[in-house]
């Protein structure tokens, strides 16, 4: 009997320290033994890379919500495909992924290995992170504290980003199902859409909203007429498939909440924004944060905190990659 209850005892142990690693699995502080100046690190190599081209900011910020929503916050997307392995960067719908993020990352990485306390110490996706946070406030938008403590996947496929990513055609009911998937409310969909406030498109990915949206009207009737006009003015038929269209024709280089102010007057470059205004349901969401700066910001900081807890890898689920482009 009394073996029995030690056995008991020691499972119970075993179950509170694997309840409390899975909620110790990310912390504040989780480097301040290991690479103490990491975030100073990271934010200096960020900012360098930021003077040197501003689409450091929408590439950076894209890669992190492409990784996250994919296989979880695990650095994956950043693994370049081999032979035998197609793997997820390559995939159609990260194929408009700037080169800049991943080149952002890659500077912060080796900013990071150069100092040998930290060399090997701190994750790939940890790193993206914070580059992520780091280039909201280089553009203008809050800063905020980043959980740190996650590990670089183990594995990358193409097949795996099929429908994990959302795609401008989008209404409400499918944002939300996508979001959902990930334990994100429509709430946290509509605050993380806010970053269209940054960044471009190309033509192809709205060409159905200004040319033959339907036989009655080829333009899209919940797109802003004259804003439809200028549109096909930079989007001829015809158009250069590597023009790229300003997200947000306001405020194209400022995190702000101008994305919002635009959908109220029909300027949501794509369905799927749109959508966010159009929808009654979302609509309410829209209208107070185009109205309060600083609430979205602050949900914007929620939604990307709980966007970096998805997927999470620990202990044998992962590794810190020595290479963020290729698997140890």
């Amino acid at each position: 009997m009394a073996n029995h209850h030690l056995k008991l005892a020691s499972f119970l142990l075993l179950l509170l320290n694997f309840t409390t690693l899975i909620n110790a699995q990310l912390s504040r502080n989780f480097y301040s033994k290991t690479c103490p100046n990491v975030e100073s690190i990271v934010k200096q190599a960020v900012t360098a890379k930021f003077q040197q081209t501003f689409v450091t900011v929408p590439a950076t910020l894209r890669l992190f919500f492409h990784d996250c929503m994919v296989q979880g916050c695990d650095a994956s997307v950043m693994i370049a495909s081999t032979g035998n392995n197609k793997a997820e960067k390559d995939h159609p719908d990260n194929l408009s992924l700037a080169g800049d993020g991943f080149d952002t990352v890659i500077k912060a990485k080796a900013a990071v290995d150069a100092v040998a306390q930290c060399k090997n110490k701190v994750s790939c996706a940890d790193i993206l992170a914070l580059a992520a946070r780091d280039v909201v406030s280089l553009a203008g938008g809050p800063h905020y504290e980043v959980e740190l403590g996650r590990l670089d996947g183990l594995s990358s496929t193409a097949s795996s980003v099929t429908g994990k990513l959302p795609q401008p055609t989008f209404n409400l009911d499918q944002l939300n199902s996508l979001f959902s998937q990930n334990k994100l409310s429509q709430t946290d969909m509509i605050a993380l859409s806010g970053a269209h406030t940054l960044g471009f498109s190309h033509c192809s990915r709205f060409a159905n909203r200004i040319y033959g949206f339907s036989k009655a009207n080829p333009i899209d009737p919940s797109l802003n007429q004259a804003y439809a006009k200028q549109l096909q003015g930079m989007c001829p038929r015809n158009v250069d498939p590597t023009i790229a269209i300003n997200m947000d024709p306001v405020t194209p280089r400022t995190f702000d909440n101008q994305y919002y102010k635009n959908l109220q007057q029909g300027k949501g470059l794509f369905t799927s924004d749109q959508s966010l205004f159009t929808d009654s349901r979302s609509q309410g969401t829209v209208n107070a944060w185009a109205q309060s700066s600083a609430t979205f910001n602050q949900a914007f900081i929620d939604a990307m905190g709980r966007l970096g807890r998805v997927g999470v890898k620990t202990g044998s689920n992962g590794n810190i990659r020595r290479d963020c482009s290729v698997f140890n």
